[in-house]
């Protein structure tokens, strides 16, 4: 999924270790001290093939952050450096970076901030100043991290049922659909959302111009310039999470949604995750299994006991049922569904 993201996004990986526990096979660091908001870049403005405007925001103090552009669909990995940002000098900023030269002509670049120690932002933008897709967010008071959505059901070429996360209150979203690739910027609009803010389900019924697509994105664009998207497979697939067991509330006090990312695998063998922004004293289930099926109901490889919360990274076995598999899914759940974070792999060896 493009999230978010990071999912979208989508976009923190915070990798500062701290308490070493071996259980087995399974290693996990965690840092209750890391549960900051995820960083996020905007883009502001384009100058072609000149120079690019980003604000940020949520930046974790003390840290250098080189700047990259690369190739759209690159995420600026190994791209071409253009500069640093200090985060001593602010949290929030709004800066201008060169376009380089070897991206002169492009149609679309991507961007990224990352420091040494692991926290990253990226972006992608069109390289055309008409077509800024939008503006620096307006954060309503006492609003921390931003929204994000995953898909919860779908009627093939009928209809998709998204839950929606830390939604702001007070503002109302324009839903849109496009086609996969686009991140439904400028797509079909399809309804809007409430205004109460939290999170929440909705149905929206998918267009007839897209009802024949294989894969569809879906878009929230809010009035302040919040925003957050994903994409489905239009078919009636299994879907990307449970609704959460009557009862279950949510931890006081945490905000955002919990984020895995793969560091590195072991053909066959295991698979090492890093993760953030965890909610403490919570229990996760760690499953995995086929491709496309985010790992719902797969075979559970471990627990983990988040503690005080924030980021861990963790090894887990690959089960000798998915030996072989060139693609596999992880998922981290709690067993009231309340909280998950997924992700796949490419089941090849790493260096």
């Amino acid at each position: 999924m493009e999230k978010k993201r990071y999912s979208p996004l989508r976009r923190v990986l915070p990798i500062s270790l701290s308490l070493m526990l071996a259980i087995g096979m399974l290693a996990i660091t965690i840092n209750p001290s890391q549960a900051y908001p995820v960083p996020t870049i905007w883009i502001i403005s384009v100058d072609k093939d000149v120079s690019v405007t980003i604000s940020g925001a949520y930046f974790p103090p003390g840290k250098i952050f080189t700047v990259r552009m690369g190739p759209y669909g690159s995420l600026g990995i190994g791209g071409t450096v253009v500069g640093t940002y200090d985060s001593n000098n602010g949290s929030y900023f709004t800066q201008t970076y060169d376009i380089p030269d070897n991206l002169v002509g492009s149609d679309r670049i991507a961007i990224r901030l990352d420091s040494p120690d692991g926290f990253y932002s990226f972006n992608w933008f069109v390289n055309d100043p008409s077509k800024v897709p939008t503006a620096v967010p307006q954060a309503p008071p006492g609003y921390y991290g931003y929204p994000t959505i995953s898909i919860i059901a779908v009627d093939a070429g009928t209809s998709v049922t998204i839950q929606t996360h830390n939604m702001p209150a007070g503002q109302s979203f324009t839903v849109r659909m496009g086609d996969y690739g686009t991140y439904a910027l400028n797509g079909i609009v399809v309804g809007s959302t409430s205004d109460s803010g939290g999170s929440f389900n909705a149905t929206y019924a998918i267009p007839a111009e897209l009802a024949g697509r294989d894969r569809i994105a879906i878009r929230l664009d809010g009035p302040t310039g919040y925003y957050a998207y994903n994409w489905f497979y239009n078919n009636d697939a299994p879907v990307a999470n449970a609704t959460p067991a009557a009862g279950a509330t949510p931890v006081p006090g945490y905000f955002g949604t919990p984020i895995i990312y793969i560091a590195s695998v072991v053909k066959d063998s295991k698979v090492t995750i890093y993760a953030y922004n965890f909610p403490a004293n919570q229990t996760f289930n760690v499953r995995m299994g086929d491709y496309g099926t985010y790992g719902i109901g797969g075979i559970q490889v471990a627990s983990v006991d988040t503690g005080s919360g924030g980021s861990f990274s963790a090894t887990y076995d690959i089960p000798g049922a998915l030996s072989g598999k060139a693609q596999i899914a992880i998922r981290l759940e709690t067993s009231n569904g309340y909280y998950f974070a997924y992700n796949w792999f490419y089941n090849n060896t790493t260096y």
